[in-house]
């Protein structure tokens, strides 16, 4: 049953897919890593420049910068689970042949981007979540300002 060309080349097709998930996961852990920077860049000063903004300038720049949070919180964990099955399929197929060495090296790789994609989705959960806050904290300073602004102006005589 399972000696069909498809599978065979379904296996293949699999196999393939290791190394661009591991170079995705080390992409994504780099985009992660560089978004803490703009992060910590935003929380020393950052967002106090964005207050001489426009409110939808402010809007459209926070949810860019939520968008990028949740897509590495949503998409490490995905490409570590990728990453932990695709190299368990030959390690077992190595250990029904008793090769211990090369289900020990599939193991390895296995845990290893388990941990990587685990990492980019706790950054990105992470940098989201504080976002978030520091966003609408600044949401509501610029729209209290702007309603101190309104009240403050005469009302014109008629």
């Amino acid at each position: 049953m399972f000696d069909s060309q498809v599978f065979t080349w379904l296996h293949l097709l699999v196999g393939w897919l290791l190394q661009p998930v591991t170079l995705g996961l080390f992409a994504l852990l780099a985009l992660a890593v560089w978004d803490c920077g703009v992060a910590v860049g935003e929380r020393c000063g950052g967002l106090a420049h964005w207050q001489r903004l426009p409110l939808a300038e402010i809007e459209r720049r926070a949810r860019k910068r939520l968008d990028r949070a949740d897509l590495i919180a949503r998409i490490g964990p995905m490409l570590g689970l990728m990453g932990t099955l695709i190299p368990l399929g030959p390690g077992l197929a190595a250990l029904g042949e008793g090769n211990v060495q090369i289900l020990s090296v599939a193991m390895r790789v296995a845990f290893d981007t388990t941990v990587f994609g685990l990492l980019a989705g706790v950054l990105g959960f992470g940098l989201g979540r504080l976002r978030r806050r520091w966003y609408d904290e600044l949401l509501d300073r610029c729209e209290a300002r702007t309603g101190e602004e309104q009240t403050d102006e005469p009302a014109l005589a008629l």
